[in-house]
């Protein structure tokens, strides 16, 4: 398999060198150019293919979130990094970012960070090349059709909370999600999103201004209102919990699971003890395995779960490993989830 091809796009050439270095130690990554602003990434790209831009949103001559759009039109099969400032300004603009395009946004690496900094753009920059490179092989006359994955029966009583899971390509599909669902439901709705601090308190006001119901980023002990959603916030993991009252947040620095704070496992294994088993899961677009085994604890329990498709995902990895063990009752296309949630949140 070809290596995946990156340009890198920033107006430092210090972080230029320091990402150029990471992604060369890798033998599957290929940099095939570093640019010092939008202008330069639009004409590179017309003449020297790639499979991921790298891009900083604050350039001077052109930057980020102006070159966005034109390098999706020079090849709409490019996916796009956006890395952006970890501070409450950058994480709206990288919120920005994914709602004209972007596949996917990182924080922009320091002295404290490099170490997780390496790994973490290795692994994006693999699984979206991968994903998008139309050099990968493609499946000939002589290999099987994958199988189409076993379903679950529908479950028989109606949920008591809604709970969400989602990671690479996710915040553009919570996006469409929730623009879709527009009915008010009588669930609260949690949401692990794997980004960092002060991206998730974006993601939860750009989540808020699509309309049809209020979203918070979630705070301990907050309770779990009908129809709001909850997100879980950068580096804690959310967790339900009961009370006398009814749900309620739980936000806790416990250790990382599947590599991820906040992870959606212990999210759902938190909601199946608290809701008696009584959850609709969904599993939308990321990288991983996070949420499988979560899954699996709310269909044994005899909740529900539905995935994205591997058509409309980014990344067909929650999803798939869900898909792949059996657990869903429904693998969809996302414009389609939307009404199967309004369906399964009616049965009595």
């Amino acid at each position: 398999m070809p290596p995946v091809r990156v340009m890198i796009c920033d107006d430092s050439a210090v972080i230029r060198s320091l990402i150029s270095r990471t992604l060369d130690a890798d033998p599957d990554i290929e940099v095939v150019a570093s640019v010092a602003n939008g202008a330069i990434a639009v004409e590179t790209l017309k003449r020297t293919p790639a499979d991921i831009v790298l891009l900083d949103v604050e350039m001077p001559v052109m930057d980020g979130l102006t070159a966005l759009p034109l390098l999706l039109k020079v090849d709409p099969r490019v996916r796009i990094i956006v890395a952006s400032a970890l501070t409450t300004a950058g994480a709206a603009i990288a919120m920005r970012a994914i709602q004209a395009g972007a596949a996917d946004c990182m924080h922009k690496p320091s002295a404290e960070t490099r170490h997780g900094f390496a790994q973490d753009i290795r692994t994006r920059v693999l699984g979206l090349g991968r994903r998008a490179s139309p050099r990968t092989p493609t499946a000939g006359p002589a290999q099987a059709a994958p199988s189409v994955p076993a379903l679950r029966p529908a479950a028989r009583r109606s949920p008591l909370l809604l709970a969400i899971g989602s990671s690479t390509g996710g915040p553009q599909a919570l996006f469409t999600l929730f623009s879709s669902l527009t009915q008010r439901l009588s669930q609260p709705i949690v949401v692990t999103q794997h980004m960092p601090p002060l991206f998730t308190r974006s993601l939860a006001e750009h989540l808020a201004r699509i309309g049809h119901r209020s979203c918070v980023e979630a705070e301990d002990g907050m309770p779990l209102l009908a129809n709001r959603i909850h997100i879980a916030p950068g580096d804690r993991h959310l967790l339900v919990a009961a009370s006398a009252d009814g749900l309620v947040a739980r936000v806790v620095d416990t250790p990382p699971e599947n590599s991820c704070r906040p992870s959606v496992d212990p999210m759902l294994r938190s909601a199946v003890a608290a809701c008696q088993g009584r959850v609709l899961t969904v599993i939308l677009t990321g990288m991983g395995r996070d949420g499988a085994a979560g899954a699996r604890s709310v269909v044994d329990a005899g909740g529900a779960v539905l995935a994205q498709d591997e058509a409309s995902s980014v990344v067909w990895g929650m999803p798939g490993a869900v898909a792949r063990e059996g657990l869903c009752q429904a693998v969809l296309p996302l414009d389609r989830i939307a009404g199967r949630i309004a369906e399964l949140v009616a049965v009595p």
